[in-house]
């Protein structure tokens, strides 16, 4: 079989995941960059979900030393998952959202494969390979709010709390943000002066992370530490987006973020999925500094002319309700406190796990093409979105 038809088949399969790989003239030269002909042929018909490697061995007729080894080696990039359990191991191949959004570009030390596919990659997402999420009301990441910034912090739920998250964790992990990176390996693309290591794990994809060299473990005042470098760089928390067994915290600026890209650059609808707070202003005490406009990612800020302002150029900060993600990264450096993040009227609670997350995302894009079945699932895990 000549190497062509190799990848061929090998998108096809991919093609069967929850995530898929959408034709365009980008994306073998993406798939080609980071995949070699014989990694394509060997992961080709691998599982999206956890399967011994006896199994696996048996579907590939390989001897499963000889398997092991070549699919440890995948792992160590991000391409595939790795876990043990009770001296079982098992793998799954990751879906493309996986391995060309997060995993490779997690690391601090990409290897020639990741830094070469960052290029096609950039091109390969905008020309279809996010619009996947164009259709979805319910976004991977939600916003949660900077700590410090809620006007009664009694009222916060456990879900919307980035310290009492980060506190009911017994396992903490940090790597590079991958969109950052990503960005930073491509010469065609703008380079990103905001911290690099700063993409939070949690339990399981944390143990995953850093048993493959993808990143390292934390403490947890190390975790808040880091939040707190992010809210002084004006960088969104955003959190898997799902209440129980939440993995992720991300930290997301509006250069890089795919979410942020995807809503400001593709038109999607949005970015991330809101908190459950809004942003209040007070133009008395505004004095029209302009910093909130500035560290905005949703543009939701301007200065206005106020005949309630008190300032001498008679402006004041005004929001656009409808764009406030109520993430708090303006209320954090209000230099006169006249921001505020309140409860918004109407609550959206996320989904309970990520298995509602993916129901509610079949959902949104079912709604959108009603006209088209959803894709095979392949029988995947519904983890690690």
């Amino acid at each position: 079989m000549s190497h062509e038809n190799v990848y061929e088949e090998f998108v096809a399969w991919l093609n069967k995941a929850w995530w898929g790989v959408p034709d365009s003239e980008h994306l073998m030269p993406t798939v080609k960059a980071f995949y070699s002909p014989e990694e394509a042929r060997l992961l080709t018909g691998v599982p999206f979900k956890n399967t011994d490697l006896e199994a696996l061995a048996e579907m590939k007729g390989m001897d499963p030393g000889d398997l092991g080894r070549r699919l440890d080696e995948l792992a160590l990039r991000g391409a595939v998952w790795r876990s043990e359990k009770r001296g079982r191991v098992r793998y799954k191949l990751n879906d493309s959202f996986f391995t060309f959004l997060r995993g490779p570009f997690w690391s601090t030390d990409p290897d020639e494969g990741t830094r070469a596919t960052a290029g096609p990659l950039n091109r390969y997402f905008k020309d279809g390979f996010m619009d996947q999420f164009a259709e979805a009301h319910t976004k991977g990441l939600r916003a949660i709010p900077v700590h410090k910034t809620v006007e009664d912090p009694r009222r916060i739920l456990p879900y919307e709390d980035v310290v009492h998250y980060v506190e009911s964790q017994d396992y903490c992990t940090v790597s590079n943000c991958p969109c950052r990176q990503r960005k930073s390996l491509d010469p065609d693309s703008s380079v990103c002066d905001h911290p690099m290591e700063v993409c939070l794990h949690f339990g399981t994809l944390g143990h995953y992370i850093v048993e493959n060299g993808l990143g390292r473990e934390i403490t947890k005042e190390e975790t808040l530490e880091i939040l707190e470098q992010c809210a002084e760089s004006g960088l969104v928390h955003a959190i898997s987006n799902w209440q129980e067994g939440a993995d992720t915290i991300c930290n997301c600026c509006s250069c890089c973020c795919l979410f942020f890209e995807a809503y400001h650059v593709l038109k999607h609808q949005k970015s991330h999925d809101v908190s459950n707070y809004r942003v209040r202003t007070n133009p008395e005490t505004c004095k029209a500094c302009g910093l909130c406009v500035k560290r905005c990612p949703m543009d939701a800020l301007s200065l206005q002319e106020s005949e309630r302002a008190t300032n001498k150029k008679g402006k004041a900060a005004v929001l656009k309700p409808e764009l406030c993600l109520g993430c708090g990264v303006c209320v954090y450096k209000c230099p006169t406190q006249s921001l505020i993040l309140e409860r918004r009227e109407e609550e959206t609670p996320p989904p309970r796990d990520a298995r509602e997350w993916m129901e509610r995302w079949y959902r949104d894009k079912k709604a959108s093409r009603s006209d088209a079945a959803a894709p095979s699932q392949a029988g995947q895990s519904r983890d690690h979105v």
